[in-house]
């Protein structure tokens, strides 16, 4: 499933028009909860979402419209523990190096091993006003931020760690443990652990510098804005796409949970390079006949589904072939 998955990837990674919505290195990524109808260890029960219990479906999306990473989480889980697990594991062509999630996937310690990955994490801010600002100088040092800066960065506890912290990120890097894993554990422990606090205090520089980057920078905030709203997209087709069973997981076990996800980001991808494939073709046309706009085709999209029926019979047969060159013909209005 996952090199079905990063097949479709790598093809629309490389059609012209893909181009044009971003160069594959930008990603963001977003949960989309849902119910499970039938009794599973996995499923719990969210306030936030009504009544009834359900897991969350965390996808990854990239700047090109295309869902290059899934997997079935809990639904009181924060996004954020997860975040490295996609930019790490996908098996896809794209280079990943700069990643948008919403406030809900954001933490100091994300900031923190994500820089040392080589990612640059860029969370959208909500309440910004509440934001903590650190310094490695006394905050009275900066009389016109003191109200902002919240405490110091203490860089010794960075120094007589970072040797530890340097083989963890190699670790989680090198797959021997997973960066979930990692990040469940250093928000449980105690105050005290040392190598947990340096890891902290390695993601308050990097978030403070982020911080400052967000408030003076619109254009970055636009960039994480339009990342976002790719994630959304995705998830609005995801659940026209979802409509069996009532829109409900039925699987009980979590790996039969996940190859559901993987089959519906299948689909999903298909669509997309459908979708673009034959958007293509269109431009083409409009170029032929002389009303080609350039500029525009960085704000089209490749998700829409309203000319698709979703519904009637599909028919999978392995041993037919089909050219990619053999679309229907369009139709000119």
């Amino acid at each position: 499933m996952n090199k079905a998955q990063a097949t479709l990837v790598n093809y629309q990674h490389q059609l012209d028009l893909a181009s044009y919505w971003g160069d594959g290195t930008t990603s963001s990524s977003d949960g989309m909860r849902m119910q499970i109808g039938v009794s599973s260890l996995h499923a719990d029960e969210n306030p936030h979402y009504g009544t009834g219990k359900g897991a969350t479906i965390y996808r990854f999306v990239s700047d090109q419209f295309s869902s290059f990473y899934t997997k079935v989480i809990n639904t009181n889980a924060r996004d954020a523990v997860h975040v490295i697990d996609g930019l790490l594991h996908h098996e896809t062509d794209l280079h990943i190096e700069e990643h948008y999630t919403d406030t809900a996937g954001y933490a100091d310690q994300v900031f923190g091993l994500t820089h040392l990955l080589g990612y640059r994490f860029a969370p959208r801010l909500r309440d910004i006003l509440d934001s903590k600002l650190y310094t490695f100088e006394k905050p009275e040092q900066y009389p016109d931020m003191e109200k902002l800066l919240r405490g110091r960065i203490h860089k010794k506890v960075i120094q007589e760690n970072y040797d530890d912290v340097l083989r963890l990120a190699h670790s989680v890097r090198e797959g021997t443990a997973s960066a979930s894993l990692i990040m469940g554990k250093i928000g449980s422990y105690s105050r005290q652990n040392s190598l947990a606090k340096a890891i902290r205090e390695m993601g308050r520089v990097e978030k403070t510098l982020f911080i400052l980057d967000y408030i003076s920078s619109e254009t970055l905030r636009r960039r994480i804005q339009k990342g976002l709203n790719k994630g959304e997209a995705m998830n609005a087709l995801a659940r026209a796409i979802f409509f069996g069973k009532h829109g409900e997981l039925r699987e009980r076990a979590l790996q039969d949970q996940l190859q559901r996800a993987s089959a519906l980001n299948l689909i999903i991808n298909a669509i997309s390079i459908w979708n673009t494939v034959y958007l293509s073709r269109a431009i083409e046309h409009m170029m032929e006949v002389g009303k080609h706009q350039e500029s525009l085709l960085a704000h089209i999209s490749p998700l829409g589904w309203e000319h698709i029926n979703f519904l009637g019979q599909y028919k999978f047969d392995i041993n037919s072939s089909h050219s990619i060159r053999s679309l229907r013909p369009l139709e000119h209005k």
